[in-house]
């Protein structure tokens, strides 16, 4: 079986993908490219990672061209807050798209419940109104220590701990519990403004 899964250049997803390898999924990673030392970081986790299962180059989106113009509307209309939210909404509304393209039944993501302000229950109810495919969680109930641990007996987490630019979008403050309501309204307002579809 197919899955799409988000591979960023931290500790978190490529362990979320060996352990979705194991299970017998072919893998495609999906990766928002923000620069490039971040890139070479996930071409290494990505030949670690094909040891352990089917795993198919992966693809790489330029975070500046399709997320980009979404963050730069948001703190135009005074919602800078919701940016992290709105990230992962549209990194996993990317995956979804390309796993109708090459036939994948589900996306994977390394997501771990209250971890950081996009994992809360509430913000992760809205990220999955991204796709219609179904997705798979498989650090949901994990501490850090345990994905850590898992890392390091994989080979990965040498690599994801090296030094890198933070994120150039994120806010100083975020949403940790989102409504549903002022989400859909904020994203009608911004496919109004042709900044998303």
């Amino acid at each position: 079986m197919k899955a799409v899964a988000l591979l960023s250049s931290g500790i978190d997803s490529p362990v979320a993908i060996y352990l979705m390898l194991r299970k017998g999924l072919e893998i495609t990673p999906l990766n928002f490219r923000q620069s490039p030392k971040k890139e070479s970081k996930v071409m290494e986790l990505y030949e670690i990672l094909r040891r352990y299962g089917k795993l198919n180059e992966p693809i790489f989106v330029d975070a500046y061209e399709e997320q980009g113009p979404v963050f730069s509307k948001l703190a135009e209309l005074g919602k800078v807050k919701w940016t992290c939210l709105f990230c992962k909404w549209t990194m996993v509304r990317k995956a979804c798209e390309m796993g109708h393209q090459i036939g994948a039944k589900a996306i994977v993501t390394g997501d771990s419940l209250g971890q950081v302000a996009s994992q809360t229950l509430d913000n992760l109810a809205i990220i999955s109104s991204a796709s219609d495919l179904p997705i798979l969680r498989p650090l949901i109930g994990m501490d850090k220590e345990e994905t850590v641990r898992i890392a390091k007996e994989i080979g990965t987490f040498d690599v994801s701990i090296k030094p890198e630019e933070p994120c150039p979008f994120v806010p100083k403050y975020s949403i940790v519990r989102g409504s549903p309501g002022e989400f859909l309204r904020i994203k009608e307002g911004l496919v109004r403004e042709g900044v998303l579809r």
